[in-house]
Formats: C-alpha cells, sequence, structure tokens
C-alpha cells in the first residue's frame, strides 16, 4: 500500500522569518549626572566700613565642568549676637522696606557679590554666601567679618567702638597706676612742708628755748638766758 506523502508547511519557517525581520528598539543608556564640583570663596575675610560708606563683599563660584552658573540659588545671610538674619533668597533680597541690600555681579559669570548702600553701626556681623546647586546640594563661603567705624569718634578721631573703649580702659588704667605709685611720695612731702614751733623755758637755768621742727627734722635752735627782769613774753619783742 503506498505511503500517503507527507506535506511540509511552511509555518514554522514564516514564524522564524518574521521574527528576524522585525526590527529591535534599542534601549537609552540612563546616563548618571555628573556630580558638581563647586567652590564659593569669600573676600576678604575682614571688613571695615565707616558709616554711611557704601561696602562690597565679594563672592565668587567656580566650576569647571559647568562653565554656566545660572541654574544656581544664592543666599546670603548674616550671623551677629542676635543669631542669624536672611538677607537674600534665591537671588532676590527679602529684608522688608529695604533698598540697601541687594545681589551684584553676574551670576553666568560667577560673581554673586553683595552690595550694601549706606552702612549704619547695625549692619556689623559676619555674612555668608551660600549656593545651592542643581542637585540640591549646598556650598556656603567661609564668611567676611564686617566691622563699622562711627563717622565721628573720640577727639574728631574716626575709631571702632571697641578702640574707644580701650583707649578710654588704657587711660583710667594708667591714672589708676599713678595715683598708686605716687601717693607714699606725695604723704611724704605733706609731711616734710609741716612745720612745728615749740617753746620751753627753765626757770631754774632762766633758758628760754625756742625749736623749729619739720617733721622730724630740727630747722632752728635758739636759747636765750633770761635776766632776773626778763619774762619769757618780754622775748617777743626779739622774734
Amino acid at each position: 500500500m503506498p505511503r500517503p506523502d507527507v506535506g511540509v508547511t511552511g509555518g514554522g519557517a514564516d514564524k522564524v522569518n518574521a521574527a528576524a525581520a522585525t526590527p529591535v528598539t534599542a534601549q537609552p543608556l540612563l546616563l548618571t549626572p555628573e556630580p558638581w564640583n563647586l567652590s564659593v570663596t569669600q573676600t576678604p575675610a575682614k571688613e571695615k566700613a565707616k558709616e554711611g560708606e557704601t561696602v562690597v563683599l565679594n563672592c565668587h563660584l567656580n566650576s569647571p565642568q559647568h562653565p554656566s552658573l545660572t541654574d544656581l540659588v544664592v543666599k546670603w545671610y548674616k550671623e551677629d549676637e542676635k543669631g542669624q538674619m536672611d538677607l537674600l533668597e534665591k537671588n532676590v533680597t527679602i529684608l522688608p522696606n529695604n533698598s540697601r541690600i541687594f545681589m551684584s555681579g553676574d551670576l553666568s559669570q560667577g560673581d554673586v557679590s553683595l552690595i550694601i548702600l549706606n552702612v549704619t553701626i547695625s549692619d556689623h556681623g559676619i555674612y555668608f554666601c551660600e549656593v545651592t546647586l542643581p542637585d540640591g546640594k549646598v556650598v556656603t563661603g567661609d564668611g567676611t567679618k564686617l566691622r563699622i567705624r562711627r563717622a565721628l569718634g573720640l577727639f574728631g578721631i574716626e575709631e571702632s567702638i571697641g578702640t574707644i573703649i580701650g583707649v578710654v580702659a588704657a587711660g583710667v588704667g594708667g591714672i589708676v597706676v599713678l595715683i598708686v605709685v605716687l601717693t607714699p611720695q606725695l604723704r611724704k612731702c605733706i609731711l616734710c612742708m609741716r612745720q612745728e614751733s615749740r617753746q620751753s623755758f627753765d626757770s631754774r637755768s632762766s633758758i628760754f628755748t625756742i625749736l623749729l621742727q619739720q617733721g622730724e627734722k630740727q630747722l632752728f635752735v635758739k636759747k636765750f638766758v633770761l635776766s632776773p627782769a626778763e619774762t619769757p613774753l618780754s622775748l617777743a619783742t626779739y622774734l
């Protein structure tokens, strides 16, 4: 009995060919953003200004791999004996009714310096420049200490309050030292200036003695021998 022909279907081959012909979409590579390396430099470390002057507190940013710095957020704050006070946030001054303090310079060039117009005694303190990076990291400068001199100090000299207090304290201390050193000498001089006169009469020898002393030192001694007709009172005509 003849064997029936077995037909070979092309279904399996078609599936293989179709799979081979289907393009495979490449998955995008997820690149981790390069971390920021930013330096914040504040200069100078200490600054002095006189009342009424304009002062600039320098702050410069530098990031080698990110030449454009426009996406950074800048904050300035001050620390003094009262605590911390925020001056500028998100590149904008936040002090109410204030037109004296604002950021100067060009952020794109890394210059975020702070300018203060018409400074007053209350502006003294340590000023910090703080920068927030796009990844949330915060970098802060070392700070600039600002001291304010009064417009007119002691005897017309422009000096800081601390200097004036120091000068007055030194003067008072010098006076106290002089008093301590000179008091014994003055006491001696006073004793030297005190003169005392003593008179005595010896009736047995009829000798009348006059003694003049200055302190413990005898300056003058004179003796008189009185005759029977004379009395000590009669010597007043000779003195």
